[in-house]
This record gives C-alpha cells, sequence and structure tokens, in this order.
C-alpha cells in the first residue's frame, strides 16, 4: 500500500502529505509532510510549520466528524468530499471505504480538479483494502521494520 501511496505522492502536483484515517479515526497510512518530490527547476516544498504526519490524519478524522454531523443536521445523506481552501494550501478529504477516509494537503496554487481526479484514482485502485482490518496488518508489518 505504501507503493501506492509514494506514487500519488510523486504523480500529483502540489501535494505535500496524505493520510488515510479509518472508519475508529486511526491512521493507516500516511506520508512524511514535505515529502513530495519539488518539480524540476522548483524548490523543495515547504514543510507543514511544525508537528507530524499524525496531525494530518486527526485534522481529516475531526473534520469528517463535522460534516458528517453537519450533513446528518442538513437530512443531507452521506458525505463524499470535502474541501478546505487556505491562504497558503488546502485539504481535500474524500470518503474512501467503510467509513474510511483520504486526506491531502496540496499547495494553494494546485489544481483542485487535478488532486481530486487523483484522489478518485487512488481510492479506485486502493479503497477495497482500506479498511480497520488493514490497520492490524500495517501495525504488525510496521512493528517488524523496526
Amino acid at each position: 500500500m505504501q507503493w501506492l501511496l509514494r506514487n500519488f505522492i510523486d504523480e500529483v502536483p502540489g501535494v505535500r502529505s496524505v493520510a488515510v484515517v479509518s472508519s475508529d479515526g486511526l491512521p493507516l497510512l500516511s506520508s512524511e509532510p514535505g515529502q513530495a518530490a519539488a518539480a524540476p527547476g522548483e524548490g523543495e516544498l515547504p514543510a507543514r510549520p511544525s508537528g507530524s504526519r499524525m496531525d494530518l490524519a486527526a485534522v481529516v478524522s475531526g473534520l469528517s466528524s463535522l460534516t458528517d454531523g453537519a450533513a446528518r443536521l442538513m437530512d443531507a445523506g452521506r458525505v463524499r468530499q470535502t474541501t478546505v481552501a487556505m491562504d497558503d494550501g488546502m485539504l481535500v478529504v474524500m470518503a474512501v471505504s467503510d467509513g474510511s477516509l483520504l486526506g491531502v494537503h496540496a499547495a494553494a496554487d494546485s489544481d483542485i480538479a487535478v488532486v481530486a481526479y487523483h484522489m478518485a484514482l487512488f481510492v479506485g485502485r486502493a479503497g477495497h483494502a482500506l479498511t480497520p482490518a488493514l490497520r492490524g496488518e500495517l501495525s504488525r508489518a510496521m512493528e517488524r521494520g523496526r
């Protein structure tokens, strides 16, 4: 799964970090902030001001909870995607499977259509496997790698 995440970061211009969060709010996969490679001729993308890759997972989970609550209040059905535009970046959160979420932090000048398209591709390729059951497998694999 990590190679799919790396591919996503390498293929999508402006992506700063990515997190996949399980339906119970725990991180399944994530990249390091600022891990994305800079385009030829450009400097490195600035890393997020502080914190670890767990920060994006926590934000994605919290934002999802907030928008799910808003959707219930408005009797609007399931939330499929949430976008937050900021002065110096954007955050896009997309529902995956079994309540899992894909969150992408990208540069403010990123093309949101390109980011969302690649997110949908990622979900199509990996969504069926991104379930809470995967969390146990990934945890065991990470423990063996230490």
